[in-house]
């Protein structure tokens, strides 16, 4: 009798998986970006956004095709990521954390036979799966309550709660003979005690839908739960999952932003009046500043890429996945967290220098860029992320599991 892997996703993602997926995710891209800049100012809850993504296809990207999904890898999903991050990076991260959060189907429940209802109901109903796990906040209440428990509480940035058809939350359990067990599960859109407070309002990502959410005796039955949270190292996996979906983000950002520089550029007639050039796009120091960051851009892409076939290898090893393979791979994604981060903040506001003054009109909405990973760049410090490479570096040190490592 052949033994169920732990994982369905195998191998790589073939050439023709990629520019499938990728086509899709232009398309939508290209829709976004009409009126990327008129949305974000609005800063209204991003059903519509959500609509199109679900009507594309690419929530169900990473579902087995025999549950209705796409059938696709990792990388395909991080690729899609990228190219909607370069239009549209709130709706990006909508995307990211889907992925990640719909992941914990199997990173979280190790027998295949139970996978099996989530993903057919999810990709049945074109789920976008939002999570409420923010561990910066005191852990919600999780009472005993019959066969069942009872939460209550709330958590800040709460990613896709509101737009989103399944919740993903974890709560400690807080008496009885399970005390101090950390139980993820699903709460479906408007579940009974549970309210979505509208407090998403800062300086970028304002689209990503990451408000607050309360939960006033909520009633948490067994058939919601996926599993315990628990420190083996295939499950751990969904932390390097999420922070290898930010490298992807920010990369996509700095793509979108030596886009829009270019076309800023090339619209510009005449040269600084001290310029030996003709013309704004021949200027000498425009077109080194600009060179200097579209080849930093390539190198993040290159070390993306890279890393995203690296995570594919590892989730396909399943319960083969060992602690030091894990923490290997997380220091792999690390590297990428600080480069990409640095990189995408650096090219975003320095940009400004050779698209000129009149870039910074109102019309062109050539900030959004620089908020939306000034914004992001901060959810978890990047000093950490250069402490964990540097003290493995040195001393082969990995850090102590969380879920921001």
């Amino acid at each position: 009798m052949t033994e169920t892997p732990r994982s369905h996703w195998t191998g790589n993602a073939p050439t023709e998986e990629v520019l499938h997926w990728s086509q899709i995710a232009e398309n939508v891209a290209q829709t976004l970006a009409q009126d990327a800049v008129a949305r974000d100012r609005a800063n209204e809850t991003p059903y519509a956004e959500a609509k199109l993504l679900k009507e594309s296809g690419l929530v169900t990207l990473l579902i087995p095709q025999q549950f209705g999904g796409g059938g696709a890898h990792w990388s395909t999903a991080f690729e899609a990521v990228r190219i909607l991050a370069r239009a549209d990076a709130s709706i990006a991260q909508l995307l990211a954390y889907h992925y990640i959060n719909e992941g914990n189907i199997v990173f979280t429940i190790a027998d295949p036979a139970k996978r099996e209802r989530w993903y057919r109901d999810s990709a049945a109903g074109q789920w976008i799966w939002g999570d409420s796990v923010n561990p910066t906040d005191p852990d919600l209440t999780l009472e005993p309550a019959g066969d069942g428990w009872v939460l209550t509480g709330k958590k800040r940035y709460s990613t896709g709660s509101v737009v989103g058809d399944a919740l993903l939350v974890n709560a400690r359990i807080t008496s009885g003979h399970e005390e101090g067990k950390v139980l993820t599960f699903v709460l479906e859109n408007g579940r009974e005690g549970v309210t979505y407070v509208d407090d998403w309002d800062f300086l970028g990502q304002r689209l990503s839908s990451s408000n607050t959410v309360t939960y006033d005796h909520v009633k948490v039955r067994p058939h919601d739960v996926l599993d315990a949270l628990s420190d083996e190292p295939y499950s751990t996996l969904v932390t390097a999952g999420i922070q290898l979906a930010f490298g992807n983000l920010y990369l996509g950002i700095a793509e979108g932003a030596l886009g829009k520089a270019r076309d800023l550029i090339n619209a510009r007639p005449n040269a600084w009046f001290l310029s030996p050039a003709d013309k704004y796009r021949h200027d000498p120091f425009v077109q080194r500043l600009v060179g200097d960051f579209k080849a930093r851009a390539a190198a993040v892409a290159a070390l993306a890429e890279k890393v995203n076939r690296r995570f594919e290898d590892v989730v396909a090893l399943g319960d083969g996945v060992t602690a030091q393979l894990r923490g290997e791979l997380a220091i792999e994604i690390a590297e990428l967290k600080v480069i990409s981060s640095d990189v995408t903040t650096q090219l975003t506001h320095q940009i400004f220098e050779a698209t000129g003054t009149s870039s910074t009109a109102s019309k062109h909405g050539f900030d959004l860029y620089w908020r939306n990973i000034r914004t992001h760049s901060l959810h978890d410090p990047v000093d950490y992320k250069k402490l964990e490479v540097g003290a493995h570096y040195l001393n082969g040190e990995f850090q102590p599991l969380s879920l921001y490592t």
